[in-house]
């Protein structure tokens, strides 16, 4: 399967929340040694890798804005997520989109009211206006209502799998706020079923 676009096209996409999704939840996970991948989650990403489609995390990061670690550390985490995936699968992250914020007085140290936390849909506009992605085409794949909200909101379909919180919170679904989500065991299954049910209808 590939998804090669001429020169200009926007590209189909798929969106990825980080923790329970790609990797075991921990909380306020703040450093590289804390990454552990869940199981099939480096394959799933090769999967969309050997299809030419663009992978890009989006993620809350509010222990920035709390003070328990900093940006900087968040950019480790995600260069040794890079390796991990590279290890395991020959995997590749295309982009890594964090919201830094968050908005309550007396939590965050500085607080914003910003666009981009989940499930608020900026960091997935961002990400598709800097690598030209076709958000109708595009899926948002997290253990979150929020990750299916943000999916949502921007345009795209959305998927939440039961790891991580997944297996909670589907049980708080609701079809006509959260319409057309499909729901997988794992990253790879929800991958699976993507590629199966959209690269070989569309063009």
């Amino acid at each position: 399967m590939s998804a090669t676009t001429e020169p200009g096209k926007q590209r189909r996409a798929v969106f990825l929340d980080r923790d329970g999704t790609i990797n075991r939840e921990v909380d306020y996970l703040s450093h590289p040694d804390q990454l552990e991948l869940l199981p099939g989650s480096a394959q799933a990403i090769a999967l969309l890798n050997q299809a030419q489609i663009p992978v890009v995390v989006v993620t809350n990061q509010a222990g920035v804005a709390r003070g328990y670690f900093t940006l900087e550390q968040v950019h480790a985490v995600h260069h040794r997520l890079d390796e991990l995936l590279h290890a395991a699968a020959g995997a590749h992250i295309d982009g890594y989109y964090i919201c830094p914020h968050h908005p309550t007085p007396g939590i965050a140290l500085s607080p914003v009211e910003c666009d981009c936390r989940k499930p608020k849909p900026g960091l997935l506009l961002q990400a598709a206006h800097a690598l030209n992605l076709d958000l109708s085409g595009s899926v948002m794949i997290g253990d979150k209502l929020v990750d299916v909200e943000a999916g949502l909101a921007a345009g795209c379909a959305a998927m939440l799998v039961r790891s991580g919180y997944g297996a909670v919170q589907e049980t708080q679904l609701d079809p006509s706020r959260h319409r057309g989500t499909r729901v997988a065991d794992t990253l790879r299954d929800a991958v699976r079923t993507w590629l199966v049910t959209n690269l070989e209808k569309r063009p």
